[in-house]
């Protein structure tokens, strides 16, 4: 019999044992009678077998998933291959049944419906889109319909006031137009006359008002090429397209400014002394004065821009007004210029836009500079035509461009009704096959123009041929 102990306890809390050795406390509950288990080898392969367990569980899964896209694609294949032997079949046989026929007939109709959904919805959503104006466009129309309506007030109440807001506008537009030109790599346009032109009358206007030499020039070229390209480049009034409202304010201002300096101005002698040496305009000298700061000009863009930057024009990465008119061979120009050789098709422009300059020139040296009621008129009739391209662009390229859908829309689906009725009525047959035995009941398609109209009520998607006039008549009341 063991004697107690009579020390306390040990506080190591050690656990005598030839076999084990010394272990500390949590690993003495594994302690069972004197069982000399080996607990270290039991804990690891515990650890191995969950390890490996949750490895195999996961590698399972996975090799379930790939094979069921593998099954997935075989049955995608097995059907291709089947439809595949199925056309191969139906083709090599010579004799079509009529359930071949009536199948491949409504393949078609049902393929010609969905081409037409597809047709008319991209048709709705260009139309749609194109009604819907932006905020640069909102912004533009009312900057363009307050603009016509400030210049009309102030040339009834103050029109010694309009040269200050054709001074402020163009400081606002030209550069604009630079920001906007240079983006689009066209910034070479603004080299052109026309603006050479407006800057002169801004010198005038402000710098040297007592230049009987400058007035001439600047009143002749402005009621001479600059009116006149209104006509000749059609250059229309549209109200939301800040580019066109611009062309036409640097085109239609200039002339209207002049001949309010000349006849409404009041007091225009002391404002602008050179009115005192113009009682009356001498032509010669009027022609003489304003072809020597044409030629200034011409020179100025000969030698900056036909020359200094050939390299750029030639390989297209600049665009002037001569490349085009090559590449848009819509007008008279354009096509004569086409004609010429190419090396003698830059003098032959220059040659000719020094005459069109001249010959604009005369109306306004013997008539316009004496008449009032004519500069009147002809400012009239300058702004109409501006008015009138501008309808014909609101009118032919929303209007017209839904009409040729339209019409696009209706021959294709024509065609398409022709290629199924020729197939549907001249089949491949034995000629022991009874006709009888092939017939069907009569297809819309197949009625001729009696049924058309049928066919397309019974597709929701197809409009019929006989209101596309309505629908343009509607189109029109909605503008």
């Amino acid at each position: 019999m063991s004697r107690p102990s009579s020390g306390p306890p040990s506080p190591s809390g050690r656990i005598e044992n030839g076999n084990m050795g010394f272990f500390s406390l949590p690993f003495e509950k594994f302690i069972r009678d004197g069982e000399g288990q080996d607990l270290n080898a039991f804990t690891l392969l515990d650890t191995l077998e969950t390890y490996f367990d949750a490895r195999i569980d996961l590698i399972s899964r996975d090799l379930a998933k790939r094979t069921d896209q593998l099954k997935m694609r075989t049955d995608k294949l097995k059907k291709r291959a089947e439809s595949a032997f199925d056309d191969f079949r139906r083709g090599q046989m010579k004799t079509p049944t009529p359930e071949m026929l009536s199948e491949n007939f409504d393949k078609e109709v049902q393929r010609l419906r969905v081409k037409a959904s597809e047709r008319l919805a991209r048709i709705s959503t260009a139309w749609q889109s194109a009604k819907v104006v932006r905020m640069r466009e909102k912004i533009s129309f009312f900057y363009g319909v307050n603009l016509l309506l400030f210049t009309a007030l102030l040339f009834g109440c103050a029109p010694e006031y309009l040269h200050i807001s054709y001074t402020v506008q163009l400081f606002y537009m030209i550069p604009y137009r630079f920001w906007a030109y240079k983006r689009q790599n066209w910034h070479y346009f603004l080299f052109d006359l026309c603006y050479y032109v407006n800057v002169l009358n801004i010198i005038y206007l402000w710098i040297a008002p007592g230049s009987s030499a400058l007035f001439l020039a600047c009143y002749c070229l402005s009621h001479g090429s600059l009116a006149s390209a209104i006509i000749t480049w059609r250059n229309s009034l549209v109200f939301h397209d800040h580019d066109k409202v611009t062309s036409m304010f640097i085109h239609f201002y200039p002339p209207l400014v002049f001949t309010v300096i000349r006849h409404f101005y009041p007091g225009a002698e002391q404002r602008f002394p050179a009115l005192n040496d113009l009682p009356t305009m001498h032509a010669t000298k009027a022609l003489a004065i304003s072809s020597v700061l044409y030629f200034v000009w011409q020179a100025l863009y000969w030698k900056l821009i036909l020359i200094d930057r050939r390299k750029k024009i030639e390989s297209g990465q600049r665009t002037t007004s001569l490349t085009f008119l090559l590449n848009h061979q819509r007008g008279a120009i354009g096509k004569i210029l086409a004609k010429v050789k190419p090396e003698r098709r830059e003098l032959y422009f220059m040659f000719g836009q020094f005459i069109y300059a001249v010959l604009t020139e005369v109306p306004c040296i013997f008539l316009l500079y004496d008449s009032a009621f004519s500069s009147a008129a002809y400012l009239i009739i300058i702004f109409s035509v501006s008015v009138w391209n501008g309808a014909g662009f609101y009118i032919e390229v929303f209007g017209r461009k839904f009409e040729r859908e339209l019409e696009a829309l209706r021959k294709e689906l024509a065609e398409a009704n022709s290629a199924l009725a020729s197939q549907r009525t001249s089949p491949t047959l034995d000629p022991t096959t009874d006709v009888e035995d092939l017939s069907t009941p009569p297809s819309p398609v197949l009625g001729g123009k009696a049924n058309f109209g049928k066919f397309e009520d019974s597709t929701d998607t197809v409009p019929n041929p006989s209101g596309v006039g309505a629908v343009h008549t509607e189109e029109k009341k909605n503008q």
